[in-house]
């Protein structure tokens, strides 16, 4: 868990598009924080719904000083991407270049998935992470799979085989 204390960049929030919590649209708030010494973090501040609407999205950021706490995540290259990363306020992908054209560099290649704090909004993001079950799972399922072909390769032989001596 990362906890920063800094101030809010309001005017260089941009908006990631098509993000879907409970079967509703919107974008998810990616928003710079200025921390006490001076570094800039890319905060991911949670999802607002816009619905089908491709005007501008605008959030509501607190001023002054604040508090938030998450989890640290590197910002890796995305799939395929058709056209322009941004439309206006919004990003097709997650990436810092918008920020590094806006701002001096942010300080870390990555972003804050912020969970608790001020001006946090709905969450939308959870980690993939796969059970240690469904390892075992996947272990049981090939060694399954491993046996039926031995049984199969032992069977066809012994019947090309049998129909050899006949």
């Amino acid at each position: 868990m990362v906890r920063l204390r800094g101030e809010y960049l309001p005017q260089h929030t941009l908006y990631l598009d098509n993000r879907v919590v409970e079967g509703r649209l919107g974008v998810a708030v990616l928003t710079p924080l200025r921390d006490e010494q001076g570094q800039l973090w890319l905060i991911q501040r949670g999802f607002i719904e816009t619905g089908p609407s491709r005007s501008a999205p605008a959030a509501q950021t607190p001023s002054g000083s604040v508090e938030v706490f998450g989890e640290w995540q590197t910002t890796r290259r995305g799939g395929p991407l058709y056209g322009d990363n941004q439309e206006g306020l919004r990003l097709q992908q997650m990436s810092l270049i918008p920020w590094q054209e806006m701002l001096a560099p942010i300080s870390y290649q990555g972003w804050l998935h912020a969970t608790e704090g001020e001006g946090i909004f709905i969450p939308w993001w959870q980690a993939n992470v796969m059970p240690p079950s469904r390892h075992i799972g996947y272990a049981f399922q090939w060694w399954g799979l491993t046996l039926a072909a031995l049984v199969v390769m032992i069977l066809g032989g012994y019947r090309l085989r049998k129909d050899r001596i006949q």
